[in-house]
């Protein structure tokens, strides 16, 4: 009798979200071996592979911390290197795969476009070719702008040729909201500067609004005409923008250490500065450590909510916060659905947002208790391993000077920190998990909430 053979072999598919993982994670790896070979230092040796890793983990993740000094510990060739990873990162690399795709003259299959829409945030596959496009003459446009404003204004200070360069590095680190500087004090020797002030603030601004909103604008360039999420976007990066100036403005004016040997005109500024950006841009014009705790904790708040979604930002975005505020006034009034602007948000938008900020929470606070066992040995208060973790966790690139202290372990936790904080927890938790749909409804019983 003939026994029929069953092939038990069973086919491995990648999903569109192990994709960007894997993607990320192997331009890190890549950009790690550049960085760790001698010719990326200034001293002509290797700066150590754990370090050149952390690097390139900070960069492609657009976040900032660093456990060197980018402008003194680095090349000219290492510093160019960074600079080609935040940009990566902050863009995508799908957004440079579809650039080399439309040189060569390929065509992107369905699998591409899945992960260009994953990799985007996009809510479609259409036109994903045409978003790629945009985000990249985006990019281009306000990161030259901004260079040739900034080129201007150093060149005094600089040179023609060191202002053109230092311009051009921070111009591509301020929109990809990456925070690294080559100056050891970030900016703060412009803390009064309106120019250095205005360029990189509209320009971390920008980057952090998304490119879809921007396109939006661009577009449609009417209130009533625009989309719901680029109205939600443009209200609450408005509203957090204030609220950020005015607290820290009004904390700070107690406080000598910060605004002692300031003017009034400087105090504004980096009330203002400083005020912007801890959703998600990395630099800073006062010392963060000299800050109140109050100013400090606060900072924590603004770093976890971050920037908007599709964007070159992190944290839990402004949609989210602003998807879970609406959930939380429906319930208290009553209210079955959520309405704003005459529209209706669905639940599974609620069940995202609800998810995305239960599992930043567990993240960031599961660091934080690491850390304090990492790095016990450094006496460091909570609210700086909580400062840290948030802000890995945000790719803010912040820091109340740990970072440079951090153990080995330490390292390894923050690298992975900001990995996770750069792809988003949703998009870790469904890669590493399979969808299934359950055929069984089960009878439905009340409990108590609350």
């Amino acid at each position: 009798m003939l026994i029929p053979r069953v092939n038990k072999t069973k086919t491995f598919e990648v999903s569109p979200h192990q994709w960007v993982i894997a993607g990320f994670a192997f331009i890190i790896c890549i950009g790690a071996l550049i960085l760790a070979s001698p010719i990326a230092s200034s001293t002509g040796e290797s700066i150590g592979f754990l370090n050149a890793f952390f690097t390139s983990t900070s960069a492609v993740c657009v976040t900032g911390l660093t456990v060197l000094d980018t402008g003194q510990d680095f090349s000219i060739f290492g510093q160019i290197i960074i600079m080609v990873l935040i940009q990566i990162g902050g863009l995508g690399f799908m957004t440079f795969g579809v650039i080399v795709a439309i040189i060569l003259g390929k065509k992107l299959g369905l699998r591409q476009r899945l992960i260009i829409q994953e990799s985007t945030k996009s809510t479609s596959i259409q036109g994903l070719i045409r978003l790629s496009l945009h985000i990249f003459m985006i990019a281009f446009i306000f990161e030259a702008i901004a260079s040739v404003i900034l080129s201007i204004r150093w060149v005094e200070d600089l040179g023609l040729k060191n202002a053109i360069y230092y311009a051009v590095f921070h111009s591509i680190s301020s929109f990809n909201n990456a925070g690294f500087a080559l100056w050891s004090d970030s900016l703060s020797r412009y803390v009064g500067d309106p120019t250095v002030n205005i360029v990189i603030t509209l320009l971390f601004i920008v980057g952090g609004i998304g490119f879809t909103v921007i396109i939006d604008i661009y577009n449609k360039r009417m209130w009533h005409t625009l989309s719901l999420n680029s109205k939600i976007v443009i209200i609450s990066t408005t509203v957090l923008s204030l609220v950020g100036f005015l607290i820290i403005f009004i904390l700070e004016l107690i406080n000598p250490a910060i605004f002692g040997t300031l003017s009034w005109g400087e105090k504004l500024w980096a009330a203002f500065f400083q005020g912007l950006t801890p959703r998600t841009a990395g630099f800073n014009t006062i010392d963060i450590s000299s800050m109140l705790e109050a100013s400090q904790f606060f900072i924590i708040f603004l770093m976890f909510i971050g920037a908007s979604s599709g964007s070159t930002g992190g944290g839990i975005k402004t949609n989210t916060l602003v998807v879970l505020i609406l959930a939380v006034l429906s319930s208290i009034k009553g209210r079955d659905e959520i309405h704003i602007f005459n529209r209706r948000i669905a639940n599974e938008y609620i069940q995202r947002a609800l998810a995305i900020i239960m599992i930043s929470l567990g993240v960031v606070l599961f660091v934080s208790f690491l850390l304090t066992i990492t790095e016990d040995h450094l006496k460091h208060d909570f609210i700086e391993f909580l400062f840290e973790a948030t802000s890995a966790f945000g790719t803010v690139g912040l820091t109340m000077g740990l970072t440079t202290d951090l153990t080995i372990p330490g390292k390894i936790i923050i690298m992975l920190t900001m990995f996770i904080g750069r792809l988003g927890p949703l998009t870790l938790a469904f890669a590493l998990s399979q969808k299934k749909t359950s055929k069984v409804s089960y009878a439905e019983e009340k409990i108590l909430i609350g």
